[in-house]
């Protein structure tokens, strides 16, 4: 986890350099105020009281789920003697429209009901005309548009387009009466009668043919997509990036993140008032102790550094509460975070991924929205952690917090250590499991381009590094991951959200490489 500093601090120092220090506020304090003034929130002036009960009332973090509304296009031909009257399509009649309308409702129950993901289909829009998309009253609320093309003029779809939502295609080949646009969409419309694609805003990724499945995961991309723009993420000891201090505000700025910011001199207090309440001692030791009867946990640190770890959990999850956010990040975690609570935030921040939030280590910018992102697609946690050079078709990936409930349901096993460079804490050693696949993602300090691959965990060793490690295969080449590594921490998730990934950050938009 080497870092090197942007200010005040030789790398020759004799220091742990993995995400470096920065004294009592977390980072200097001009580096704080300049953060400020890019738009995040300082909280200040928290009780112990205010917070404790803002832990208690905490709701359970969960997704917000995607509006969609599905606009039918379509026309009813006149026949006229001796012409050509009707275009290509199996809907001629409104019989069969209002019947068409009718099977898109059933198809998209079956869509909500099967999803992994929180989705809301509004009623369906017939229309005929522009005027009648102009004049619908719930497309604003929406936040996805999905335009069956049956039949009807082009002007429908510039009209859809106009409301400025993303918008996905669905024809018909065989799934029900062929679609118009089945024939067209790609000449008429999207390359407007040349030779290239010419609209923007919408390509031949937005088109979809009888599949539902295809459907289904540009949706989910899109439902990550909506908890990740504009999501506020409580940012401990300040907003920060590994070696690129304009890293939040590129996170802003790309991402539209409401960073709220708490400093460390406001933390302390809490820490020593949380300890002067009896209540929350004593929940902490029972929440220690309920997981440490785990059978897939095993106790190999001091159980005080666990017990501790759960204090700082109470915390955190009451000033998540207070932001409004269900994301976190902690910065300065290798030394400032430690006298202050009596042991390492890994612990804390493992059990909060594990419970639905999203809490990472290091508060570096240049990776966490790529977790946000990958965690608002999949549902599951993310391991941020440091990457090893690759060879011999693997590379190391590790870090000394990692989530256990890896694939969103069950609990890998664990050893809880202590922190490596520290060797103080409460730190999980998590037995990810081999063979199963996991999506990598390797964002570049500037938020232009992000590059990633698809590979399987082969080995889980326990090498002198940090804690939770895994060897990771892949097939793509060791000098092409070499040579497409940016920026410096990975985004690691169980599962294979490659396409996902890449329908969303097109509209961000930041460049996408799959390396596999």
């Amino acid at each position: 986890m080497s870092r090197p500093e942007e200010s005040g601090f030789s790398l020759n120092q004799t220091r742990c350099r993995c995400c470096g220090d920065r004294g009592a506020s977390g980072m200097p304090r001009r580096d704080f105020l300049a953060l400020n003034a890019l738009g995040g929130m300082a909280m200040t002036g928290l009780t112990w009281h205010s917070v404790a009960a803002a832990e208690a009332e905490a709701p359970l973090p969960t997704r917000t789920p995607l509006v969609v509304k599905p606009v039918f296009m379509y026309e009813i031909p006149k026949r006229r003697e001796q012409w050509s009257w009707r275009s290509w399509g199996g809907i001629q009649t409104q019989e069969e429209a209002d019947k068409e309308v009718a099977n898109i409702q059933q198809e998209l129950e079956k869509v909500r009901g099967g999803a992994d993901f929180p989705v809301t289909f509004l009623p369906p829009l017939p229309v005929r005309s522009p005027v009648e998309v102009e004049q619908a009253k719930d497309l604003a609320s929406a936040d996805v548009i999905l335009v069956y093309g049956a039949g009807g003029p082009q002007e429908i779809f510039d009209a859809v387009m106009k409301i400025g939502k993303p918008m996905i295609i669905f024809l018909r080949h065989r799934s029900g009466p062929v679609s118009l646009w089945y024939e067209i969409v790609s000449p008429r419309y999207l390359h407007q009668h040349t030779d290239f694609l010419a609209v923007k805003g919408v390509d031949n990724g937005d088109v979809v043919v009888d599949c539902l499945d295809e459907l289904t995961w540009r949706l989910r991309s899109l439902c990550g997509l909506k908890n990740t723009q504009g999501a506020k993420v409580l940012a401990v000891g300040g907003a920060s990036g590994w070696a690129c201090p304009q890293a939040p505000g590129l996170a802003r700025d790309r991402f539209k993140l409401d960073i709220q910011e708490i400093s460390y001199d406001e933390l302390g207090k809490l820490i020593q008032q949380a300890r002067g309440d009896d209540v929350a001692m004593q929940t902490a030791k029972q929440r220690a102790a309920k997981y440490l009867e785990d059978p897939g946990v095993k106790l190999e640190t001091d159980r005080k550094f666990v017990e501790n770890a759960f204090v700082l959990e109470q915390i955190f999850r009451g000033l998540m509460n207070k932001a409004g956010a269900r994301m976190m990040t902690i910065n300065a975690c290798m030394g400032t975070i430690m006298p202050m609570s009596e042991t390492s935030a890994c612990l804390s921040l493992s059990v909060l991924n594990d419970a639905g939030y999203l809490a990472f280590c290091e508060s570096d910018f240049v990776v966490i929205p790529s977790g946000i992102l990958l965690g608002g697609i999949s549902g599951r946690p993310q391991f941020l952690n440091d990457p090893t050079y690759p060879h011999d078709g693997l590379i190391t990936l590790a870090h000394c917090t990692a989530p256990r409930k890896n694939d969103g349901k069950t609990c890998d096993p664990a050893r809880i250590v202590t922190h490596f460079e520290s060797d103080y804490g409460a730190s999980p050693k998590v037995e990810m499991r081999k063979g199963q696949v996991v999506t990598n993602i390797i964002p570049d300090f500037k938020a232009e381009r992000w590059t990633g691959f698809v590979g399987e965990i082969v080995e889980v060793p326990f090498l002198p590094i940090c804690r939770s490690q895994i060897d990771v295969g892949y097939k793509c080449g060791d000098a092409r991951v070499a040579e497409n590594m940016p920026g410096f921490h990975w985004m690691t998730c169980y599962g294979d959200y490659s396409r996902e990934i890449a329908y969303a950050l097109k509209r961000v938009p930041i460049k996408w490489e799959n390396l596999g």
